[in-house]
């Protein structure tokens, strides 16, 4: 049997989880792994039939679920009614939407991380987590 093909960052995950791993949710984790984008369910189906055209979009629907439901994947809304799917990161950022162009651009920056620790602690919390996305359109003569 020849040597198997380095295994995915999520495929490791998964196994490190006792997640029964088929050929399939494998084909579909390296997807995943590959990604430098956010994709929907869709676009993942695309990815995947090319590896394997005998993947259903069902197969990617429930591999999808179990790796959310796992807390493998996060699900993204920016309101483009279509939800969409990262790889759930130890490294938090947010994300800048370009709504002209469906382009997202992930950012961090410790004034705004900051400004919502105040003012959870002005309303009387402790920050534990959040999730930003911002909607914009490209400034006149910008470069975007």
């Amino acid at each position: 049997m020849a040597d198997r093909v380095e295994i995915s960052r999520l495929e490791q995950l998964c196994i490190e989880r006792g997640m029964k791993m088929t050929g399939q949710r494998r084909i579909i984790a390296k997807v995943l792994s590959d990604c430098e984008d956010h994709p929907d369910v869709e676009e993942l189906y695309r990815r995947s039939v090319k590896v394997d055209p005998k993947i259903s979009i069902a197969t990617v629907y429930r591999t999808v679920r179990l790796f959310e439901e796992a807390g493998l994947l996060d699900r993204l809304d920016f309101g483009d009614g279509r939800a969409r799917y990262e790889q759930t990161s130890d490294d938090h950022h947010d994300h800048l939407i370009d709504v002209q162009s469906g382009r997202i651009i992930e950012f961090h920056d410790e004034e705004v991380e900051e400004l919502q620790r105040k003012i959870a602690e002005k309303l009387g919390y402790k920050l534990i987590g959040h999730r930003m996305e911002l909607f914009g359109v490209p400034l006149p003569n910008s470069d975007n």
